[in-house]
C-alpha cells in the first residue's frame, strides 16, 4: 500500500471513530523517519486504546500491520509504526504536553478532510 493510501485509510478510520483534532504532516522533506505522521487524540484512555484498536484492525482487513506498536499500556500516546506513516494517538493533555506540531513545524501540514473525499468525486 502506498503512503498516501494508507493516510487515507488511518485518517477515515479515525474520523470515523470519533478522534479529536486529526492533523497530517508531511515529513518527508525534514526526516527520513516517515513520510507522514498522523496525529490525533482521544479525550480518556479507553478511546486513546479504541482508536489505536479500531485503525489496527481496519488496516489489518487490507493486510497491512504495523512494524511496531508503542505506549498501548499506558494509553497517555500511542505510536502505531507503518514505517512510511506513523500514527500518534494521544490523551489531550498528553498532547498538549508534548506537542508535536510545534516540535515538527518545519513539516508540510495537509488538511486531513482531503483524505476523507470519495475516490470517485
Amino acid at each position: 500500500m502506498q503512503s498516501t493510501e494508507l493516510v487515507k485509510a488511518i485518517v477515515r478510520s479515525l474520523d470515523t471513530h470519533k478522534a479529536q483534532d486529526i492533523r497530517v504532516l508531511e515529513v518527508s522533506g525534514v526526516t527520513s523517519l516517515a513520510d507522514y505522521f498522523i496525529i490525533a487524540a482521544g479525550t480518556s484512555t479507553t478511546q486513546v486504546r479504541a482508536l489505536t484498536d479500531y485503525v489496527d484492525t481496519d488496516l489489518v482487513k487490507q493486510g497491512v500491520h504495523p512494524m511496531r506498536t508503542e505506549g498501548y499500556h499506558s494509553s497517555q500516546w500511542i505510536l502505531l509504526d507503518y514505517g512510511t506513516v506513523v500514527v500518534h494517538v494521544f490523551l489531550d493533555a498528553t498532547r498538549n504536553f508534548y506537542d508535536l506540531e510545534r516540535l515538527w513545524q518545519d513539516a508540510r501540514p495537509l488538511d486531513y478532510t482531503s483524505f476523507l473525499e470519495d475516490e470517485e468525486s
